[in-house]
């Protein structure tokens, strides 16, 4: 088994959907892999073309007990007095990044788009999103990156 960072880099989107119809969205971008989760700042203002460029990593143990390793983006709307909203989500399927990554040492999906959907598959947007992977050895500079944890050596 390898274990590895994959880097998600998350870009922009364009075309959302508006609910907010006295509003502009406030999107923001929930990431999940696995038990896995980074939440992106909120683009305050910014509508149906949010620009965010930030980059989250996720511990990424391949291959592993998942056959087709996916990566969730859930687009939301947030919302100051009642609960946030959910504009749409898109998956990418990890496989053949991890493999292409541990058989050359990395590998980077460069930023594409992405076609969002709501729960009844209406298009609501793309999302730009790129992936990187790269085995690591675990270290003691690894863990702290995780907030010092790390497996046991027994």
């Amino acid at each position: 088994m390898t274990i590895g960072i994959m880097e998600v880099n998350l870009v922009d989107a364009r075309g959302l959907s508006n609910f907010d119809f006295l509003n502009k969205i406030d999107p923001y971008v929930l990431i999940q892999y696995k038990s896995q989760e980074h939440k992106s700042t909120i683009a305050k203002g910014q509508g149906s073309k949010p620009s965010w460029n930030e980059t989250f990593k996720f511990r990424v143990e391949f291959p592993g007990s998942d056959e087709q390793p996916k990566l969730v983006l859930k687009i939301m709307d947030h919302d100051t007095f009642s609960s946030d909203d959910y504009i749409g989500q898109t998956t990418i399927y990890l496989k053949e990044v991890l493999e292409l990554g541990v058989e050359n040492g990395r590998y980077e999906l460069r930023a594409q788009k992405y076609s969002i959907v709501d729960s009844s598959q209406s298009y609501r947007g793309d999302i730009r999103v790129g992936v990187s992977f790269t085995p690591r050895v675990e270290n003691e500079s690894y863990a702290q990156e995780f907030g010092g944890w790390k497996e046991s050596q027994w």
